[in-house]
């Protein structure tokens, strides 16, 4: 059976897609058969992504491994039955496909609350959630007082996840492993840093998560997306010497694979 991935909040903007981007594709340079489906059906930035893939190394005929893309599959509404939702059923549609085919699975959220995104995030082995070094995303995760330390409370996004946790255990199925990701994370020790650190720390306790080491606000894990490449991609396509943010990229790209401590995976870049 096919390990499943979900990369997803309630915020946009959080880097979702490009951790989706990322790990979709560091999975399938190593050997690994990755499918993928975008969830965001209206903007569908992971699905762009595959597109220019595609395209670019078909222009410049290259042979790359890469992540399928399975779009969501069109159901007859007719073939629903009553009280059903449909969206459930183009999702397990479109889950059962890709199980045939592949030892991981990523789904891509949107940045808002979805019918699908709820449902997905019960189907996840593995869940992370990217957030912005920030205590307006931090809102995402748990209300917290003036002073930045005191925990009031779990947010919505929270509890749902606590309620996919429960759907998982009545249906017998493994604990979600949830991984929250510190993204565009800044280079200075700032007093904001370092409060986010210590309240993610302290959350992570009380509603049971993992911290994976983060992204740094680097340029190089976002320009490439009109190719529809990743900083792996980048001695393919004639790039001979990395600069230092570049290797320290891919270094932070490395760091998250290991945190997410995937079956049968060998870290091999």
């Amino acid at each position: 059976m096919a390990h499943i991935i979900v990369v997803g909040n309630e915020k946009g903007g959080a880097g979702k897609s490009t951790v989706t981007m990322h790990v979709a594709t560091a999975l399938a340079r190593m050997g690994h058969l990755v499918g993928a489906v975008d969830l965001d059906l209206r903007q569908q930035t992971f699905g762009r992504y595959c597109v220019n893939r595609n395209h670019h190394l078909n222009e410049l005929g290259l042979v790359v491994q890469s992540p399928e893309f399975f779009p969501l599959p069109e159901i007859d509404k007719s073939s629903v039955p009553e009280g059903e939702n449909i969206f459930d059923h183009r999702l397990s549609a479109c889950i059962a496909t890709m199980e045939t085919q592949c030892e991981f699975i990523l789904i891509d959220c949107p940045g808002s609350h979805t019918r699908l995104s709820q449902v997905a995030h019960s189907l996840a082995d593995t869940l992370i959630t990217p957030l912005n070094d920030s205590f307006v995303d931090f809102d995402l995760l748990a209300r917290i007082g003036a002073d930045g330390e005191r925990i009031e409370g779990p947010s919505v996004y929270s509890e749902m996840v606590w309620h996919a946790r429960q759907l998982r255990a009545q249906a017998g199925l493994t604990p979600i492993d949830w991984i929250i990701l510190r993204n565009r994370m800044g280079s200075q020790q700032m007093v904001n840093k370092q409060k986010m650190e210590r309240a993610l720390v302290k959350l992570s306790k009380r509603i049971g998560f993992r911290i994976a080491p983060g992204f740094s606000e680097r340029v190089i894990f976002r320009e490439l997306f009109p190719r529809g490449l990743t900083l792996l991609d980048l001695k393919d396509i004639g790039v001979k010497q990395l600069n230092i943010s570049n290797i320290a990229a891919r270094q932070e790209l490395r760091d998250l694979v290991k945190t997410l401590n995937l079956p049968n995976v060998s870290i091999e870049f």
